[in-house]
Parts: C-alpha cells; sequence; structure tokens
C-alpha cells in the first residue's frame, strides 16, 4: 500500500513536471505572437476609437501599437521563436494598426479625405506585400510604422488639422513606395542608447494627456528618416 502511494505521488509530481515544461515552451513560442496579437488589438481599439470620435484616444492607440511592433520581433529573436505563423501575424497586424487605423486618423466627410485614406491604406498594403529589398537588414521604402508614428504625433500636436495632415500623408505614402532603403532598426537589440529610447516612448504613454507628449515619438520617428544609417541601423 504504502509502495502504491509513493509510485502514484510520483506519477503526478512528472505529470506537474510534464504540464510546467509544456506551459514554458507554449509561452516561450507565443510571447512575440501575444504581442502581434496586443499591437492588433491596439489597431481594432484605434479604430473604433476613431469612428466614435475619439481622436486623442485614436492617436495614441497607435503610438502604443508602434512600441508593441518594435517589441515582438526582438522577443521572437530573443526566445528563438520565430516561425512563418508569427510574420504573417506581424503583418496582419501592422495591416491592422498601421494601415486601416491610421488612415482613419484623415477621415472626414470630404470625398478627398476619404479617397487619401484609400490610398494610405493601399500604399501600407504595397509596402508590406511587395516590398522585400532581399537585402540583410535593410527595408525598402519607410516601414510602415514610423510613417503612423509621425502621423499619429502631427495630428495631437495640431488639433487634427487636415490641412496639415494632408501634406504629411502624402508624403509618408511616396516615403513608403520609394525604392529607397532603410536599415532594420533593432532597437532592443542595439546600443543601450536606443533602449532608453524605447523606454522613454514607454513613459511617454503615461503623460498621454500632457499634449507634449507625442513629440517624442515624432523626433523618434523623423529622425530615422533623416538619419536612418547613422543612426538607427542595427550594425551601429
Amino acid at each position: 500500500m504504502v509502495s502504491g502511494f509513493f509510485q502514484c505521488t510520483n506519477k503526478l509530481f512528472l505529470n506537474d513536471q510534464t504540464t510546467g515544461l509544456q506551459i514554458k515552451e507554449f509561452a516561450r513560442k507565443n510571447a512575440a505572437n501575444a504581442l502581434s496579437m496586443a499591437n492588433m488589438v491596439m489597431g481594432m481599439a484605434s479604430i473604433l476609437s476613431s469612428l466614435s470620435g475619439h481622436h486623442h484616444a485614436a492617436c495614441w492607440l497607435v503610438l502604443i501599437g508602434y512600441l508593441l511592433d518594435l517589441a515582438d520581433g526582438a522577443v521572437a529573436r530573443r526566445l528563438n521563436a520565430c516561425s512563418a505563423l508569427g510574420a504573417k501575424l506581424d503583418d496582419f497586424a501592422d495591416f491592422t494598426t498601421f494601415g486601416i487605423a491610421t488612415s482613419l486618423l484623415l477621415r472626414t466627410s470630404d470625398l478627398v479625405d476619404n479617397v487619401l485614406c484609400m490610398c494610405y491604406v493601399l500604399s501600407v498594403f504595397v509596402r508590406l506585400c511587395f516590398f522585400s529589398s532581399g537585402i540583410p537588414f535593410m527595408y525598402r521604402g519607410l516601414p510602415c510604422i514610423y510613417s503612423s508614428a509621425i502621423l499619429a504625433s502631427a495630428s495631437l500636436l495640431s488639433g487634427g488639422n487636415m490641412a496639415m495632415l494632408r501634406v504629411i500623408a502624402v508624403a509618408m505614402i511616396l516615403f513608403m513606395i520609394s525604392q529607397n532603403f532603410y536599415p532594420h532598426d533593432r532597437v532592443l537589440e542595439s546600443q543601450a542608447w536606443k533602449k532608453v529610447v524605447y523606454a522613454g516612448g514607454i513613459a511617454m504613454v503615461f503623460c498621454s494627456s500632457f499634449p507634449p507628449a507625442c513629440v517624442y515619438y515624432l523626433l523618434w520617428s523623423v529622425s530615422y528618416i533623416l538619419f536612418p544609417t547613422s543612426l538607427w541601423s542595427s550594425k551601429v
């Protein structure tokens, strides 16, 4: 009876160990996917906020998606959990947040603005689907997260000034579909100062009620366009 009790206890212990290892393995494989899903949720929440007229919230949700998108790839590589599913999920999340949600920041009742929204979404679609550079550590065309961050920040700073946003949107579309090369921005896998910049972005989320907080994201994104290789290359 005693030996049977110990055998049963041992089996339960081994089962608990196996279950714990399975949970850890599941968490390792899906941590980056969870960040991509969170990015997609931010995008959907931003869409709903825009449609409900909550412009301030819509912009900040896009900026939170920006932070999540910078993190998911780093987490996947850190945990050796890169997968085809993760890449597709990341693209879907990017299209939701940096394509559809960002385009709705430009939406008005004017036909021209609605056409601009559609052009913006299509440019993000083209950028995500067809603009692989074929060169390690390089993108072809401006990554859509930066164009979205610039639009969201400018929208917050200008109070939704459509004249300014139209000009910026057209410029961002041209940058995204251009043949220019931009470095892979592995912010969380590079020098310490880049990690500090990222941490500052997180801190700014908690200061979202303070209007100048979005200047941080604007300067960050514009610096990527102006000094892509000298500042933001993952090899720098």
